[in-house]
Protein backbone atom coordinates (compact mmCIF):
# COMPACT_ATOMS: atom_id res chain seq x y z
CA UNK A 1 0.00 0.00 0.00
CA UNK A 2 1.59 3.23 -1.17
CA UNK A 3 0.59 6.42 0.56
CA UNK A 4 -1.31 8.62 -1.87
CA UNK A 5 -0.90 11.54 -1.78
CA UNK A 6 2.68 11.44 -0.54
CA UNK A 7 3.06 11.95 3.19
CA UNK A 8 4.53 15.11 4.68
CA UNK A 9 6.95 15.12 7.60
CA UNK A 10 6.57 17.16 10.78
CA UNK A 11 7.38 17.14 14.49
CA UNK A 12 4.84 16.06 17.11
CA UNK A 13 4.00 18.69 19.69
CA UNK A 14 1.22 16.85 21.52
CA UNK A 15 -1.76 14.53 21.18
CA UNK A 16 -4.88 15.51 23.10
CA UNK A 17 -8.64 15.03 23.31
CA UNK A 18 -7.98 11.59 21.81
CA UNK A 19 -8.48 12.59 18.18
CA UNK A 20 -6.34 15.74 17.90
CA UNK A 21 -2.61 16.25 17.44
CA UNK A 22 -0.59 19.44 17.15
CA UNK A 23 2.41 19.25 14.84
CA UNK A 24 5.12 21.61 13.62
CA UNK A 25 6.23 21.61 10.00
CA UNK A 26 9.92 22.12 9.03
CA UNK A 27 9.07 25.70 8.02
CA UNK A 28 7.84 26.40 11.58
CA UNK A 29 4.13 26.41 10.76
CA UNK A 30 1.96 24.66 13.34
CA UNK A 31 -1.09 22.60 12.40
CA UNK A 32 -3.76 20.67 14.26
CA UNK A 33 -4.48 17.36 12.51
CA UNK A 34 -6.75 14.36 13.05
CA UNK A 35 -5.40 11.45 15.13
CA UNK A 36 -7.23 8.35 13.78
CA UNK A 37 -6.49 6.06 16.71
CA UNK A 38 -8.97 5.23 19.47
CA UNK A 39 -6.43 3.41 21.66
CA UNK A 40 -4.13 4.74 24.32
CA UNK A 41 -1.17 4.75 21.88
CA UNK A 42 0.96 3.48 24.76
CA UNK A 43 4.69 3.52 23.84
CA UNK A 44 3.64 4.67 20.39
CA UNK A 45 4.20 8.42 20.42
CA UNK A 46 6.99 10.74 21.45
CA UNK A 47 6.49 14.46 21.83
CA UNK A 48 9.19 16.08 19.74
CA UNK A 49 9.49 12.97 17.59
CA UNK A 50 8.95 12.76 13.85
CA UNK A 51 5.51 12.18 12.38
CA UNK A 52 4.24 11.81 8.85
CA UNK A 53 0.78 12.94 7.85
CA UNK A 54 -1.50 12.99 4.82
CA UNK A 55 -2.89 16.35 3.81
CA UNK A 56 -6.45 16.91 2.61
CA UNK A 57 -7.71 19.79 0.51
CA UNK A 58 -11.36 18.88 1.10
CA UNK A 59 -13.07 22.16 2.13
CA UNK A 60 -15.65 20.17 4.14
CA UNK A 61 -13.01 18.83 6.49
CA UNK A 62 -12.43 20.67 9.75
CA UNK A 63 -8.78 19.59 9.96
CA UNK A 64 -6.21 19.83 7.15
CA UNK A 65 -4.57 16.45 7.61
CA UNK A 66 -4.44 12.98 9.16
CA UNK A 67 -1.62 11.55 11.24
CA UNK A 68 -0.40 8.35 9.54
CA UNK A 69 3.01 7.33 10.96
CA UNK A 70 4.74 8.13 14.20
CA UNK A 71 8.20 7.67 15.67
CA UNK A 72 8.00 5.69 18.91
CA UNK A 73 10.15 6.34 22.00
CA UNK A 74 12.04 3.15 21.07
CA UNK A 75 12.99 4.56 17.65
CA UNK A 76 10.58 2.35 15.73
CA UNK A 77 8.00 3.51 13.20
CA UNK A 78 4.33 2.80 13.79
CA UNK A 79 1.37 3.25 11.46
CA UNK A 80 -1.00 4.79 13.97
CA UNK A 81 -3.90 5.16 11.52
CA UNK A 82 -5.89 2.06 12.49
CA UNK A 83 -8.20 2.68 9.56
CA UNK A 84 -5.39 1.53 7.26
CA UNK A 85 -5.25 -2.00 8.67
CA UNK A 86 -8.24 -3.51 6.85
CA UNK A 87 -7.27 -2.04 3.49
CA UNK A 88 -3.72 -3.28 4.01
CA UNK A 89 -4.92 -6.78 4.85
CA UNK A 90 -7.32 -6.84 1.90
CA UNK A 91 -4.46 -5.91 -0.41
CA UNK A 92 -2.36 -8.73 1.06
CA UNK A 93 -5.22 -11.24 0.81
CA UNK A 94 -5.85 -10.45 -2.85
CA UNK A 95 -2.11 -10.68 -3.58
CA UNK A 96 -1.87 -14.08 -1.87
CA UNK A 97 0.62 -12.83 0.71
CA UNK A 98 -1.20 -14.46 3.64
CA UNK A 99 -0.47 -18.09 2.86
CA UNK A 100 -3.00 -19.57 5.29
CA UNK A 101 -5.83 -17.76 3.50
CA UNK A 102 -4.95 -18.30 -0.15
CA UNK A 103 -7.43 -19.80 -2.57
CA UNK A 104 -10.65 -17.97 -1.69
CA UNK A 105 -13.15 -17.37 -4.47
CA UNK A 106 -14.89 -14.28 -3.08
CA UNK A 107 -14.26 -11.62 -0.44
CA UNK A 108 -16.86 -9.58 1.43
CA UNK A 109 -16.27 -6.90 4.05
CA UNK A 110 -18.24 -5.90 7.14
CA UNK A 111 -20.60 -8.90 7.16
CA UNK A 112 -23.00 -9.20 10.11
CA UNK A 113 -22.73 -12.46 12.04
CA UNK A 114 -23.11 -14.09 15.45
CA UNK A 115 -25.53 -13.81 18.36
CA UNK A 116 -24.05 -10.48 19.44
CA UNK A 117 -24.56 -9.09 15.91
CA UNK A 118 -20.97 -8.15 15.34
CA UNK A 119 -19.61 -7.29 11.91
CA UNK A 120 -16.69 -9.37 10.73
CA UNK A 121 -13.93 -7.58 8.86
CA UNK A 122 -13.76 -10.19 6.10
CA UNK A 123 -15.80 -13.17 5.03
CA UNK A 124 -13.82 -15.27 2.56
CA UNK A 125 -15.51 -17.93 0.44
CA UNK A 126 -13.64 -21.17 -0.12
CA UNK A 127 -14.85 -24.31 -1.94
CA UNK A 128 -15.06 -26.07 1.44
CA UNK A 129 -16.94 -23.24 3.13
CA UNK A 130 -16.51 -19.68 4.45
CA UNK A 131 -13.79 -18.27 6.67
CA UNK A 132 -14.52 -15.33 8.98
CA UNK A 133 -11.50 -13.10 9.56
CA UNK A 134 -11.23 -10.42 12.24
CA UNK A 135 -8.32 -7.94 11.91
CA UNK A 136 -6.57 -6.05 14.70
CA UNK A 137 -3.87 -3.42 14.24
CA UNK A 138 -0.90 -3.87 16.61
CA UNK A 139 1.34 -0.91 17.49
CA UNK A 140 2.34 -1.55 21.12
CA UNK A 141 6.04 -2.31 21.54
CA UNK A 142 8.52 -2.23 24.40
CA UNK A 143 12.10 -0.94 24.49
CA UNK A 144 13.59 -4.18 25.82
CA UNK A 145 11.72 -6.58 23.54
CA UNK A 146 11.06 -7.39 19.89
CA UNK A 147 7.66 -8.83 20.89
CA UNK A 148 4.66 -6.58 20.25
CA UNK A 149 1.48 -6.80 22.33
CA UNK A 150 -2.24 -6.27 21.87
CA UNK A 151 -4.30 -4.43 23.06
CA UNK A 152 -2.84 -1.12 24.30
CA UNK A 153 -5.97 -0.43 26.39
CA UNK A 154 -8.83 -2.51 27.78
CA UNK A 155 -11.05 -3.58 24.88
CA UNK A 156 -14.44 -5.10 25.69
CA UNK A 157 -15.24 -4.95 21.98
CA UNK A 158 -12.15 -7.00 21.15
CA UNK A 159 -13.15 -9.67 23.67
CA UNK A 160 -16.65 -9.74 22.19
CA UNK A 161 -15.20 -10.38 18.74
CA UNK A 162 -13.22 -13.32 20.12
CA UNK A 163 -16.35 -14.78 21.70
CA UNK A 164 -18.15 -14.52 18.37
CA UNK A 165 -15.26 -16.19 16.55
CA UNK A 166 -15.16 -18.95 19.16
CA UNK A 167 -18.89 -19.59 18.70
CA UNK A 168 -18.33 -20.00 14.96
CA UNK A 169 -15.43 -22.37 15.51
CA UNK A 170 -17.51 -24.55 17.83
CA UNK A 171 -20.05 -24.86 15.01
CA UNK A 172 -17.34 -26.07 12.63
CA UNK A 173 -17.01 -22.76 10.77
CA UNK A 174 -13.51 -21.50 10.06
CA UNK A 175 -12.76 -18.48 12.25
CA UNK A 176 -9.54 -16.46 12.16
CA UNK A 177 -8.09 -13.70 14.32
CA UNK A 178 -5.45 -11.86 12.29
CA UNK A 179 -3.03 -9.37 13.85
CA UNK A 180 -1.53 -6.84 11.45
CA UNK A 181 1.63 -5.68 13.21
CA UNK A 182 2.07 -2.15 11.90
CA UNK A 183 5.26 -1.53 13.85
CA UNK A 184 8.86 -1.96 12.72
CA UNK A 185 11.45 -4.09 14.51
CA UNK A 186 9.02 -6.78 15.70
CA UNK A 187 9.56 -10.56 15.64
CA UNK A 188 6.51 -11.91 17.52
CA UNK A 189 3.16 -10.92 19.06
CA UNK A 190 1.51 -11.69 22.40
CA UNK A 191 -1.66 -10.73 24.27
CA UNK A 192 -1.05 -7.75 26.59
CA UNK A 193 -2.09 -9.53 29.76
CA UNK A 194 -0.70 -6.75 31.93
CA UNK A 195 -3.12 -4.30 30.30
CA UNK A 196 -6.24 -6.40 29.64
CA UNK A 197 -6.23 -9.83 31.30
CA UNK A 198 -9.82 -10.36 30.15
CA UNK A 199 -8.78 -10.08 26.51
CA UNK A 200 -5.84 -12.44 27.03
CA UNK A 201 -8.17 -15.00 28.64
CA UNK A 202 -10.68 -14.63 25.79
CA UNK A 203 -7.92 -15.16 23.22
CA UNK A 204 -6.68 -18.37 24.82
CA UNK A 205 -10.26 -19.61 25.21
CA UNK A 206 -10.94 -18.87 21.54
CA UNK A 207 -7.87 -20.84 20.49
CA UNK A 208 -9.03 -23.76 22.64
CA UNK A 209 -12.34 -23.64 20.78
CA UNK A 210 -10.62 -23.84 17.41
CA UNK A 211 -10.08 -20.21 16.37
CA UNK A 212 -6.97 -19.77 14.21
CA UNK A 213 -4.68 -16.96 15.32
CA UNK A 214 -2.34 -15.43 12.74
CA UNK A 215 0.05 -12.50 12.87
CA UNK A 216 1.84 -10.76 10.03
CA UNK A 217 4.56 -8.14 10.17
CA UNK A 218 4.93 -5.17 7.87
CA UNK A 219 7.61 -3.24 6.06
CA UNK A 220 6.90 0.39 6.81
CA UNK A 221 8.37 3.71 5.71
CA UNK A 222 7.12 7.14 4.69
CA UNK A 223 6.27 5.91 1.19
CA UNK A 224 4.46 2.63 1.77
CA UNK A 225 3.36 -0.09 4.16
CA UNK A 226 3.43 -3.71 3.01
CA UNK A 227 2.61 -6.97 4.78
CA UNK A 228 5.73 -9.06 4.23
CA UNK A 229 6.17 -11.91 6.74
CA UNK A 230 4.34 -14.20 9.18
CA UNK A 231 5.09 -13.78 12.89
CA UNK A 232 4.62 -16.22 15.77
CA UNK A 233 1.88 -15.56 18.34
CA UNK A 234 2.96 -16.26 21.92
CA UNK A 235 -0.13 -17.24 23.90
CA UNK A 236 1.42 -18.18 27.22
CA UNK A 237 2.49 -15.46 29.71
Amino acid sequence: MRFQPALEQARLLRRYKRFLADIELPCGEQLTIHCPNTGSMLNCLREGGQVWFSRSNDPKRKLPGTWEIGETPQGRLACINTGRANALVEEALRAGLISELRGFTALRREVAYGEERSRIDFRLEFPEGPAYVEVKSVTLGYADSSVAAFPDAVTLRGAKHLRELAALARQGVRAVQLYSVNLTGIEAVRPAEEIDPGYAHALRAAVADGVEVLAYGTRLDAEQIVIDRPLPVLLTP
